[in-house]
């Protein structure tokens, strides 16, 4: 008899959960196969230290295949799916076409970069979703740091020094803080203009820094920000984005050649193919995480509306804690589905975030408790490692690699901003099928 075949759509924190323990749970008595763009899983919670040069970025990729064994891999981005043949079409990263057949799919997608009908954002704004992304952004800071140097004009210089980050949750309040940082150190050794400072502006339409985490850590995260030297602006958005600048809510101008977008994260358009219920862009599941009316696909992820147990009536928020959590809820219910096991349902309990805010400092509440300060930086640092289900040792020896020695600011120029457009659906993927107007040419600098 043969085995039946379990497919996972996604190797995000939702996809790798799932298959991890799938593996364990199944003892080879399923073939599993995962269908993925890159042959890495990516621990995003650290992809602001990665731009900021603390971090190798091959430390933050864990190697699928090294990791998941009894774990079938296949390049690709899915584009289509049968629910009715049981069948999903991806397209590899060669552009030849292919088809996977399944008994049980687990759709673990994740998402993609929000966006808002903002002119200019599309096409002058980079968002933080990926290793391109972020390898950009570190090429970027540090080309527009060296061209702020040479320049003769103070104007010039003042608008390539300065750095505006739209979005004050978790991705940009640790970009703005790792960012200053890095630009600060810079700025030791080689200076700048007589007068003039690397200038970072975190901005948000949110009243409050961190909206999503206890008031206590917003004001310590606010406070940490401020005193480092970040022009925080809450209440404040993008109006309209140039390539010389960006035009604030509040009518003020603000010279850059720098936007960073982290406003947050939509759904994968993927799961909008399905012609199934959806609640904002998500997929409808049970609290055991099935399709309505399709037994054998599960979602799970930021793709998915899962029920929240603990607040009837509304979604878990699209977070990689919850999205982890539900891989394994949903491994569980797909065993139990072949009858290995029984099912259950996915009910949570808050652990508590955490938030680098670089250097010693951070902000963190596990369990409920409020820290702050260095305290807080070893506690996260050290969640940061035991969520981390790879590359432990190589983190842990570059973050004391920082604290010995000076951070190599230097740009590969291997990213360049064609290659990282904001509008994708595909942020973990670099464009290669576009290039700058003009051959020879750098459309950022």
């Amino acid at each position: 008899m043969s085995r039946p075949r379990i497919l996972i759509v996604g190797a995000g924190f939702a996809g790798y959960r799932t298959a991890r323990t799938l593996t364990r749970l199944t003892r080879n008595r399923a073939q599993i196969t995962l269908l993925n763009p890159t042959d890495y899983f990516l621990y995003l919670p650290l992809l602001p230290q990665v731009a900021a040069g603390i971090l190798e970025p091959r430390h933050v990729a864990v190697s699928l295949s090294g990791t998941l064994r009894h774990v079938r891999l296949v390049l690709g981005e899915a584009d289509g799916i049968d629910l009715d043949a049981r069948t999903v079409h991806y397209t590899d990263p060669e552009g030849q076409g292919g088809t996977l057949g399944y008994d049980r799919l687990v759709l673990a997608v994740g998402s993609v970069n929000k966006l808002l009908p903002i002119p200019g954002v599309a096409e002058n704004a980079h968002g933080f979703r990926g290793l391109p992304e972020a390898l950009y952004l570190r090429d970027h800071v540090t080309r527009q740091m060296e061209l702020a140097t040479a320049a003769d004009d103070p104007k010039h210089c003042a608008s390539r020094c300065t750095f505006v980050v739209v979005g004050a949750g978790y991705t940009g309040t640790e970009v703005a803080a790792q960012g200053k940082m890095f630009t600060d150190a810079m700025v030791r050794r080689q200076p700048l203009r007589a007068g003039m400072r690397p200038r970072w502006l975190l901005l948000d339409i949110a009243p409050r820094v961190l909206p999503e985490m206890d008031e206590r850590l917003s004001r310590t995260a606010d406070r940490s920000l401020r005193r480092r030297g970040v022009d925080v602006r809450m209440g404040v958005s993008v109006k309209e984005a140039t390539h010389d600048g960006v035009l604030l809510t509040d009518g003020e101008f603000v010279d850059t050649r720098s936007l960073v977008w982290c406003v947050g994260v939509r759904p994968d358009p993927l799961v909008e193919s399905l012609e199934r219920p959806l609640e904002r862009g998500r997929l409808l599941v049970d609290p055991y995480l099935r399709v309505p009316g399709h037994p054998d696909v599960f979602a799970c992820g930021d793709a998915a509306a899962v029920p929240d147990l603990a607040n009837p009536g509304q979604y878990t928020p699209m977070t990689a804690q919850h999205a982890w959590r539900q891989g394994k809820v949903a491994a569980v219910n797909v065993a139990a589905s072949l009858g290995l096991g029984g099912p259950r349902p996915y009910h949570h309990r808050d652990l508590g975030f955490v938030v680098d805010l670089g250097g010693a400092q951070a902000a963190a509440n596990p369990l409920g408790v409020p820290l702050s300060g260095p305290l807080a930086g070893a506690v996260t640092r050290g969640y940061h490692l035991a969520a981390m289900p790879g590359n432990r040792l190589r983190v842990a020896a570059d973050w004391l690699m920082d604290t010995v020695l000076p951070r190599q600011e230097v740009q590969l120029g291997l990213v360049r901003s064609w290659n990282v457009p904001l509008d994708t659906a595909s942020p973990e993927l670099a464009r290669v099928s576009a290039g700058p107007e003009k051959p020879g040419t750098e459309d950022d600098s």
